[in-house]
């Protein structure tokens, strides 16, 4: 099938603000619709056409991606109580099999087998194979252990929509209770003595909204409501402290939040505010000994300060501010999170674009633990123990593989524990880091800002624009996208690409002041920054622009079609996974999944009429052109909840209908989520069929001599 499908135009008209739109694609967002199934599977068609000259590639890259990775694996256990816990996958299986076993007499270091194999006294607690055969999909959404060590709770999603049915798992027999809750969102907790399950639903437009308590062995009918967010601004969430004194409740929009608090060793009590919500505040609660930890924004700390606050003496009191400061605030450093623990605090930060940990004794100095490379990515591992002289942590950076290490609190010393394996590819020699070189580059903005680029190539790549290039961006929701190791990369890198990502705007990498100032009516300067990043590769001589291929996905896919419409000549082509494409059009219907939770972050279109001008002169779908593009992958998931497959359908519709250039390819997976596919193999192939298009888009067009 060489001939592109041609969706239908049925004219519908969108008037908002004096403004009228006619919507020829509109139809596409019915999934109950025969034509649109039909439409979406004559897409998939045309893709496998199209794509099959790159199956030799394709099935090449898969084999590396298979070879390199471990696929008998164990990771490093860890210690609650009397057990280790951890998880370990099969070769030829798809799916993770959590288990624990019993700690031995004088076992102090985890245990870890080189081969990956079960642990003598291995225990099942969850094989996600079994639960998933037959399925086209699965997905846990909880895994949580009562804090006595007998019950399991879990969840599972096998559609790719994220709702989950919540199920009870007696650990001593092996029987899954009776008990059984459907259309649950993510997160539980445990009371102390496991007889109360605390869970979270959402409402119509998949916002969790509700706190439920279900007593183990009762029906789901008798479920106890114990809070709603009637704020359609605001997410709930509920977990259990990690001394587990405490359950919590959090409720928070994009720019405020909320925490409630109540004893675990009492569940059927009421939960108690810490401080009351105000516009704008942002807290995060963590209970150490007698104390709170509060991480929070109060009084213009804009990248956060730490302050402590006794715990309140009764029920209901609240915690007033101002709170006792123990972390300033540092216009240089963004504090991100505190793990407490009966001896230290250890603070979880960002700085100069790198990721830090910081250990606070009771009593002493603190100090930053230290680490050789210059660019790299640090963060707090698993550390469910609150009584404990070593915490967890993990490091990678994007020429060394994920490494898990204790940190010794005392003195700061690390000891590594597991480094991730990666093993020969297919007629190739050992990885070596040496291998490898990884640089940072800075961008200059429109508007004279320096965008930081971090990236990765083989050691000798030529600077004279010859290679090609896969550069990645995101930049929305503070959300960063820190330098990592890869295995898939390798499979780019080893064919002579350059691997960078482009810390736009509207990501965290900066601190708060470089997402602020890349949202709402500052969002266009996540799109100028990705340009900006783009043509700086090409001047620096790490690429050219018709060797040039750009990714991102979600949010991301909201900048890959954004700079398409931008600068369509300064990329060979775009990579865009379900991608936020339709932008408009969905923060317009607060009907839809997210919509007035985004509000905050994208801006209230349906209200005002300079976010619905402004949103509407950079949303992708809406600003489709004659122009020529490059060409276009754009992936999507028939049961995503987060991004509808409708938004990359109607777009690729659109510029087929109206640009030149491409070709545009939509591929949409029918039994999946915004993940996309889930079983490991599966992921990796459809990895293989995104790299060899890649490869071969960057390297159409010889280099220039």
């Amino acid at each position: 099938m060489s001939t592109p499908p041609v969706a239908k135009q049925v004219p519908f008209e969108r008037v908002h603000h004096g403004d009228t739109v006619i919507d020829n694609y509109a139809w596409l967002a019915d999934p109950k619709d025969p034509e649109t199934i039909g439409y979406l599977e004559a897409e998939n068609a045309y893709t496998s056409a199209m794509t099959a000259g790159l199956e030799d590639l394709r099935t090449a890259i898969f084999g590396e991606i298979k070879a390199r990775t471990q696929e008998t694996d164990l990771s490093v256990p860890v210690r609650k109580g009397v057990w280790w816990r951890y998880a370990r996958t099969v070769e030829g299986q798809q799916y993770a099999i959590h288990c624990r076993r019993r700690v031995l007499d004088g076992e102090t270091a985890p245990p870890l087998p080189e081969d990956g194999k079960p642990l003598d006294g291995e225990e099942v607690l969850l094989d996600g194979n079994e639960l998933a055969a037959g399925a086209g999909f699965f997905s846990l959404g909880v895994l949580s252990v009562s804090p006595d060590q007998a019950l399991l709770a879990y969840s599972t999603d096998f559609s790719g929509d994220e709702r989950f049915t919540l199920r009870v798992k007696d650990l001593a027999s092996g029987r899954t209770l009776p008990d059984e809750i459907p259309d649950t969102f993510y997160g539980c907790a445990w009371s102390l003595d496991g007889t109360a399950l605390f869970y979270v639903t959402v409402d119509e437009a998949w916002r969790p909204y509700r706190v439920w308590r279900h007593l183990v062995g009762t029906p789901a009918s008798a479920d106890v409501l114990v809070f709603e967010e009637a704020d359609e601004r605001f997410w709930v969430g509920v977990g259990l402290s990690r001394s587990e004194r405490y359950l919590y409740i959090r409720t928070a929009s994009v720019l405020t939040s909320e925490w409630w608090l109540l004893d675990a060793a009492t569940p059927t009590g009421d939960f108690a505010v810490v401080a009351p919500r105000r516009q704008g505040v942002e807290y995060d609660v963590e209970q150490a000994g007698d104390r709170l930890l509060i991480l929070h924004n109060d009084g213009g700390a804009e990248n956060f300060e730490l302050a402590t606050a006794p715990l309140p003496d009764a029920p209901g009191a609240g915690i007033p501010a101002p709170w006792t400061p123990l972390i300033p605030h540092r216009a240089d450093t963004r504090l991100l999170g505190v793990d407490a623990f009966a001896d230290y605090t250890v603070v979880y930060f960002r700085r100069d674009g790198l990721t830090g940990l910081r250990v606070l004794p009771a009593g002493g100095a603190g100090y930053d633990i230290a680490f050789p490379e210059p660019i790299y990515t640090v963060s707090p591992g698993a550390n469910p123990e609150f009584a404990q002289a070593t915490f967890r942590l993990g490091y990678n950076s994007m020429v060394t593989p994920g490494t898990v290490y204790d940190c010794d609190l005392a003195t700061g010393s690390l000891t590594m524990l597991k480094q991730q394996p990666v093993l020969p590819a297919p007629d190739g020699g050992p990885f070596a880091s040496a291998d490898y070189e990884q640089h940072r580059e800075w961008a200059v903005a429109p508007d004279g800002s320096r965008v930081p680029i971090s990236l990765v190539c083989r050691t000798g790549t030529p600077r004279d624009g010859s290679a090609p290039c896969l550069l990645y961006g995101y930049g929305s929701y503070e959300h960063s996208i820190d330098p990592r190791f890869s295995i898939s990369q390798l499979s780019l890198l080893d064919r002579g690409f350059v691997y960078a990502i482009a810390h736009v705007r509207g990501g965290g990498e900066l601190g708060r002041s470089w997402y602020t100032h890349g949202k709402l009516l500052a969002k266009k300067n996540t799109f100028t920054d990705f340009v900006a990043c783009a043509r700086h590769m090409v001047s620096a001589g790490w690429t050219s622009a018709d060797r040039l291929v750009a990714r991102g996905g979600s949010a991301g896919g909201l900048l890959m079609g954004a700079v398409a419409n931008l600068a369509p000549s300064a990329f060979a082509g775009i990579v865009a996974e379900v991608p936020f494409v339709d932008t408009l059009n969905t923060i317009l219907d607060p009907s839809l999944p997210m919509t007035v939770t985004e509000w905050e972050e994208w801006g209230d279109p349906l209200h005002d009429p300079a976010v619905y001008a402004y949103m509407k002169s950079y949303a992708p779908y809406e600003n489709v052109t004659a122009d020529s593009y490059p060409a276009i992958f754009a992936i999507t998931s028939l049961h995503d909840t987060r991004v509808s497959y409708h938004e990359p359908a109607k777009w690729t519709a659109r510029l087929r209908a109206a640009a030149r250039g491409g070709p545009f390819l939509l591929k949409t997976e029918m039994e999946a989520g915004h993940g996309g596919r889930s079983g490991r193999y599966d992921a990796w192939r459809e990895e293989a069929l995104v790299l060899a298009w890649i490869a071969e888009t960057a390297t159409a067009r010889p280099a220039a001599d």
